[in-house]
């Protein structure tokens, strides 16, 4: 039960919001001006304080500043006499939810408290949430504690706990079929099945049997009925990745499922309904396609209920280090090895790379790295890591300097030798291609790769 105190000088203002309220089921009290009403808070907490804005001693604005220092958590509506309200938007500047002119409507007071009250509540789960992963590294088997990743367990968090459709934009690689399973996994349909289909894929007519299922003879090679993933999916979640790519055949069939769960088999005279959560996602830009008559409008709306945006990787970096971890941890195990790490130098250069194709691209790296190494630490030498342009350089944040000191010119060597040698492998073992890639000259290729002898 909601604890609400009604701030007033008027009595009978008091009395009416007092009797109101309480047939809504809220836990009511009442208080003529601003100093008991803070004394009171003092001792004890509200969710909502209702006050007038103008009082004698203390006003409205008054006792709004000093329950942000009270009780911040405590939710304030503001209700005025004055028809400007200029004094209340003020005040709501200050932190008030909002304010209400005297002459309110009691459903437009009812509707007014429900969304406050809704809106503490909803603010302390989601303080508590971020609280809860500033801390940790993962959420489901996603990883990462960037700004960007926090956000994206927050939202999945409050998606899972709603039936609505979702729509997970990013590029490829950004790992959006994990979000699919992450909301899968954390909603209450987490012991029904998690269908997986790439809708860019499969070709059309093969598609489409394999969405909706076919009847016996419906076509050559339909030697038995077949349930569709829908029917497979009942009672749990669908993902449908790829969407943009669905024809704009298939796009009229799927708009059918959506709008009213049902559909019918290939070759069917039957409808059949299914209980099934639709979550889809995409690396186009479904609004562009929108427009341009690609795609339905309607069916990206039905489908874009909740967007959810995955970053891309080279706008979380410092989640590579975590990541890096966790492939070197998978692989070490997958072969076998005694891996711990990567080298400092190695993740300089990782940190650095552009990751166009994103954390795909990373455990790409990552897998290959430790298949190829020797050692029990990744070292650059099994780094290949080619920027557009040439090799991604280290940045010095990750070159750890021990107490006895480093060998410079050593360390410059050694970076300068892999250079040449990854700009030899790249081109084939040509000296005149490697130069051009290095941007020095043949004679300086050959000097510097006898030096190194």
């Amino acid at each position: 039960m909601a604890r609400i105190l009604v701030v007033d000088d008027d009595q009978g203002m008091r009395d009416y919001l007092e009797i109101m309220l309480s047939r809504e089921g809220y836990d009511v009290n009442t208080v003529p001006g601003g100093k008991k009403a803070l004394t009171l808070c003092r001792k004890r907490k509200f969710d909502l304080v209702i006050t007038d804005l103008k009082m004698p001693g203390m006003d409205g604005v008054d006792l709004l500043k000093s329950l942000k220092e009270v009780s911040p958590e405590t939710m304030t509506i503001l209700i005025t006499g004055y028809a400007s309200g200029e004094t209340a938007v003020a005040a709501m500047k200050e932190g008030a939810y909002d304010y209400l002119e005297k002459n309110f409507e009691p459903d437009d007071l009812k509707k007014l408290v429900r969304d406050a009250l809704r809106k503490k509540v909803t603010g302390e789960e989601d303080a508590q949430f971020m609280k809860d992963v500033k801390s940790a590294v993962s959420f489901g088997r996603m990883t990462g504690k960037s700004r960007g990743m926090l956000k994206v367990y927050s939202l999945v968090k409050k998606t899972a706990e709603t039936a609505a459709n979702v729509l997970i934009l990013g590029e490829s690689g950004t790992g959006k079929e994990l979000v699919a399973r992450a909301i899968h996994e954390n909603s209450s349909r987490n012991d029904g099945p998690f269908v997986i289909i790439n809708c860019g894929g499969i070709p059309e007519n093969l598609l489409e049997s394999e969405l909706f299922g076919y009847m016996k003879g419906s076509f050559t090679g339909a030697y038995s009925d077949k349930a569709g993933l829908f029917e497979v999916a009942h009672g749990g979640t669908i993902f449908l990745d790829e969407i943009g790519e669905l024809s704009p055949f298939l796009q009229v069939k799927l708009l059918r499922v959506v709008q009213e769960k049902i559909f019918r088999r290939v070759g069917g005279a039957r409808d059949i309904s299914v209980d099934v959560r639709i979550i889809s996602a995409t690396n186009k830009n479904l609004e562009e396609r929108v427009k341009n008559g690609d795609f339905r409008e309607d069916l990206f709306y039905r489908l874009n209920v909740i967007p959810v945006e995955v970053p891309p990787l080279r706008e979380r970096k410092e989640d590579i280090p975590l990541l890096v971890d966790y492939f070197i941890e998978k692989y070490s195990r997958e072969y076998n090895k005694e891996i711990k790490k990567m080298s400092p130098y190695a993740m300089g250069l990782l940190t650095e790379y552009p990751f166009r194709g994103n954390v795909r691209e990373l455990e790409n790296i990552i897998e290959r790295s430790v298949a190829l190494e020797t050692t029990n630490i990744i070292l650059p030498e099994n780094l290949e890591v080619i920027a557009a342009g040439g090799v991604a350089f280290p940045s010095a944040d990750y070159i750890e300097i021990p107490e006895e000191g480093i060998d410079l010119n050593e360390e410059v060597a050694k970076f300068e030798r892999d250079l040449m040698k990854k700009a030899l492998k790249k081109t084939g073992g040509s000296k005149t291609k490697a130069a051009k890639l290095l941007s020095v000259s043949i004679d300086s290729l050959r000097y510097r790769l006898e030096k190194q002898e």
